[in-house]
């Protein structure tokens, strides 16, 4: 649910909710005026990989919005009980059809302006004929030059090609943390 989603009945008995700090809490929440029970908003994880073969990187041209025609990194929502990285090899999987090897984490970015976070690993392409599903329209390998820089989907992922090339040149393989603050280019 985003922040801008509105709860108005409790999802336990359907009571109206109000907007309220609970006791021993510093923070206003959704509380049941009914039973009583605290409805708690949690950030969004994004997952996705840098999938790569032979020193390119793999992207896929988005099939859905937002950011349709945009070129991506497989990524997307991790779900409920599943590791980071498996929601992200899984998205590698639905998006690029991709299987990896020698995965690796590779950033970190917290969002929270966006209440999310964004986790980025990655990995070698086993077999570079992958098959793309239906959130792709179509997928290529690019190296860093040829990378469509002005027509990349998403902020955190520029950020995540640009960290991924800059350890490349330097020959190190380095995981990394960074906090955005606020909305906006890199």
């Amino acid at each position: 649910m985003s922040d801008e989603e509105e709860l108005n009945f409790c999802a336990k008995c359907g009571g109206p909710l109000e907007k309220k700090v609970p006791d021993g809490e510093n923070r206003v929440r959704d509380v049941c005026t009914n039973c009583g029970h605290i409805h708690y908003r949690n950030p969004h994880n994004i997952v996705g990989t840098v999938p790569t073969y032979q020193g390119k990187v793999l992207l896929c041209q988005r099939a859905i919005e937002p950011r349709k025609f945009y070129w991506n990194l497989p990524a997307g929502h991790q779900e409920m009980q599943e590791s980071t990285l498996e929601g992200a090899l899984r998205e590698t999987i639905e998006e690029a059809g991709a299987q990896l090897t020698d995965v690796r984490p590779l950033m970190l970015l917290d969002v929270p302006f966006a209440s999310g976070t964004h986790v980025y690993f990655t990995g070698e392409v086993v077999n570079p004929d992958c098959k793309p599903g239906p959130e792709t329209l179509r997928q290529n390998f690019f190296s860093e030059d040829e990378i469509p820089w002005e027509k990349i989907a998403f902020n955190s992922v520029k950020r995540a090609l640009r960290l991924y090339f800059a350890d490349r040149k330097q020959g190190i393989e380095q995981f990394h943390y960074e906090i955005k603050e606020k909305p906006g280019k890199e």
